[in-house]
C-alpha cells in the first residue's frame, strides 16, 4: 500500500519534500474585458490549505520559476490582496518570485498579462495605451468577484495596487493619479538618451505630440485603498492636481543609487513625486538596478542573452545579491501593507 501510495503522489508531483516545503496556492483566471477583443489571462496567487500538486510557474531558459500548489484549497480567513502590474515586456508569470512570496506572508496576488506589453508582443505603439493597462485590472478585479472561490477569502477593506516599472505607472493609476500627454513629451525632449522608456518609445515610431487620448485618462479605482510602485515610470509627467487628489497611502521603491535608472528616479533628483504625494514612503534599495527586480536567471542566463544580443538583464552591478534584493522588497510591501 506504501508503494502505491508514493507511485501515486510522484505522479502527481507530491513527494514527501514537496509536501514539506510552504509552497503557496496558484490558479488562473480567463477574464472578459469589454475593452478587449479575446479574454485577458490572469492568475491568482493566495495562501493555500490543501496541497495538490507542485508545478513550476515562469520557469523558462534564462530564469529561474517559482513552485507553487496548483489549484490548492484557499486556506481558511480572508486576507489582503495585490494587484499587480507587470513591465513593459515582462509578463505576470515571470515575476511570480513576488506574488508567491507575499502569498507565503499571508496575501493573495491578482495578476494578468497585459497586450501588447508583455513578453514576445510588447509594441511601443501599444504600450502608450495607459488606460488599457488599468481597465484590465480593474476587469481582473471584477472576475475574482465573481470567482466565490476566491471573493469569499479576500479583505476587501485591504486592496492594493501594485506594479513595477511600466506597471509602476499603472499601480499608480489605479490610486488615481494621471498624466499629461504634454509633459511626458517634455520630458522626453529634456532627458534625451537617458531615458530608456523614450528611447523605447522612439524605436516603435510612437509621436509623442500625438499620444493617445488613454494616457491621460481618469483610472481610479475606487476598490483600491493604497498603492506600491516598485521603479515606475511617467512619474515626470504626473499632473500637480491629480498628485495633490491622491492622499491614500503609497509606497515608492527606487532600485539602486550609484545604478538607479533617471527615469524611475522618484526622489528629489529626479521626478520627486515622493516629495510631492501628500502620503507616500520612500524606499531606496541597493546595490541595484531597475533590472535587478527581474527573476534569478539560471547560470548560463547572462551568456545567452548575450548570444542573442539582447538587453543584459542578468548582469545586476558589483556587490549586488538579487535574492538578497527580492527579500528586502519583499520585506518594504509587508511592512508597508501589515503583513
Amino acid at each position: 500500500m506504501k508503494k502505491l501510495l508514493s507511485a501515486f503522489l510522484i505522479g502527481m508531483g507530491l513527494t514527501g519534500a514537496a509536501l514539506a516545503q510552504p509552497f503557496a496556492g496558484y490558479d488562473r483566471l480567463a477574464v472578459k474585458a469589454d475593452h478587449r477583443p479575446s479574454v485577458l489571462a490572469a492568475s491568482v496567487w493566495y495562501p493555500a490549505s490543501t496541497p495538490t500538486y507542485r508545478g513550476l510557474v515562469g520557469d523558462n531558459v534564462v530564469f529561474q520559476g517559482t513552485s507553487a500548489y496548483v489549484g490548492a484549497g484557499v486556506a481558511e480567513g480572508r486576507f489582503p490582496l495585490f494587484v499587480l502590474s507587470h513591465g513593459s515586456g515582462g509578463n505576470m508569470d515571470a515575476i511570480s518570485w513576488l506574488s508567491s512570496a507575499l502569498a507565503l506572508r499571508g496575501a493573495m496576488v491578482l495578476a494578468v498579462n497585459h497586450p501588447g506589453s508583455t513578453s514576445g508582443d510588447s509594441s511601443p505603439r501599444r504600450s502608450v495605451r495607459l488606460d488599457e493597462r488599468a481597465a484590465d485590472l480593474s476587469a481582473a478585479l471584477d472576475a475574482l468577484f465573481d470567482e466565490p472561490a476566491f471573493a469569499d477569502h479576500v479583505d476587501r477593506s485591504r486592496i492594493a495596487s501594485l506594479g513595477f516599472s511600466l506597471g509602476g505607472a499603472t499601480a499608480l493609476n489605479l490610486a488615481g493619479l494621471r498624466f499629461d500627454p504634454d509633459a511626458f513629451a517634455d520630458y522626453c525632449a529634456w532627458i534625451g538618451d537617458g531615458g530608456q522608456d523614450c528611447v523605447f518609445f522612439a524605436k516603435g515610431g510612437v509621436d509623442l505630440n500625438a499620444l493617445p487620448d488613454g494616457f491621460g485618462a481618469e483610472l481610479r479605482d475606487e476598490r483600491i485603498e493604497q498603492a506600491i510602485a516598485i521603479d515606475p515610470g511617467m512619474t515626470y509627467a504626473a499632473t500637480p492636481e491629480s498628485i495633490a487628489g491622491t492622499d491614500m497611502p503609497v509606497l515608492l521603491i527606487n532600485l539602486g543609487q550609484t545604478h538607479l535608472f533617471k527615469a524611475a528616479d522618484v526622489g528629489p533628483d529626479g521626478s520627486d513625486l515622493a516629495g510631492k504625494l501628500p502620503s507616500a514612503v520612500l524606499k531606496t534599495i541597493a546595490p541595484a538596478h531597475h533590472f535587478t527586480f527581474l527573476a534569478e536567471c539560471k547560470p548560463e542566463g547572462a551568456a545567452m542573452l548575450a548570444e542573442e544580443k539582447d538587453d543584459p538583464v542578468c548582469d545586476d552591478p558589483e556587490g549586488a545579491d538579487r535574492a538578497a534584493v527580492h527579500e528586502a522588497i519583499v520585506e518594504e510591501i509587508a511592512a508597508f501593507a501589515g503583513l
